[in-house]
């Protein structure tokens, strides 16, 4: 069948507006994908941007954290050393007498731990007055001695030990029936931290002192271990 010439006018017609419909569809797309990809970048560099803000940020706080870091390790080099040479420094004397009324201590009818209450030097606080009893701060090698005053007497003696943790060490006694006494003792002990030291009068015996202080505990670090 034969086609008039109007008829394919028309056809070509068409074509020509459905090709245009295409091509305009596509430019259309391409608009819209090159408003999408410029949305996309923007996004982008915006999210860049804030990166680089909060990575400034960061490198800011890690300043302020490596300068307190530094401070905080000058500090705690300060502190040990101070500490080191404090707990190098340990030496105290203390007597009986305290200024009050002189005379004696003791007979007991038990041990009894003698109160060195007068402090000549305590260095490093290691000697507690109010008990009698030294604490070791540290580990090492610790020298002690004790002098004691009397007076003779037929039946009670002048007599103390003096104790580590419980244990006795070294003992100065003297008896007589008359006459001014004056026993004493020394030691070196090898002490751990916290271990005690102490003098114990013995039971059954005295000590005199006067303010010329003559019953006396002493001690101190010889060197640390």
């Amino acid at each position: 069948m034969e086609l008039s010439t109007a008829e394919l006018q028309l056809d070509n017609d068409n074509e020509i507006i459905s090709h245009l419909r295409q091509t305009e569809s596509q430019a259309a797309d391409a608009v819209n994908l090159s408003d999408n990809q410029q949305t996309c970048t923007q996004d982008i560099n915006a999210v860049l941007r804030e990166m680089s803000s909060s990575l400034a940020g960061l490198k800011v706080d890690m300043e302020y954290l490596q300068r307190d870091n530094e401070g905080l390790l000058t500090r705690n080099h300060y502190i040990t050393a101070a500490f080191s040479v404090s707990a190098k420094h340990v030496a105290f004397s203390a007597s009986v007498f305290t200024g009050g009324a002189q005379g004696y201590i003791g007979p007991f009818d038990t041990e009894t731990v003698l109160v060195f209450r007068h402090v000549a030097t305590n260095i490093g606080n290691a000697y507690n007055p109010n008990t009698g009893i030294f604490s070791a701060p540290i580990r090492g090698v610790y020298h002690f001695e004790f002098y004691l005053h009397g007076h003779g007497h037929k039946s009670i003696h002048t007599a103390a030990t003096l104790v580590k943790n419980g244990q006795q060490i070294f003992t100065a006694f003297e008896g007589q029936p008359s006459y001014s006494v004056n026993p004493s003792n020394g030691v070196i002990l090898h002490l751990e931290s916290g271990d005690v030291v102490f003098v114990r009068l013995w039971r059954n015996s005295r000590i005199y002192d006067t303010c010329n202080n003559h019953t006396t505990f002493s001690g101190h670090l010889l060197f640390p271990m």
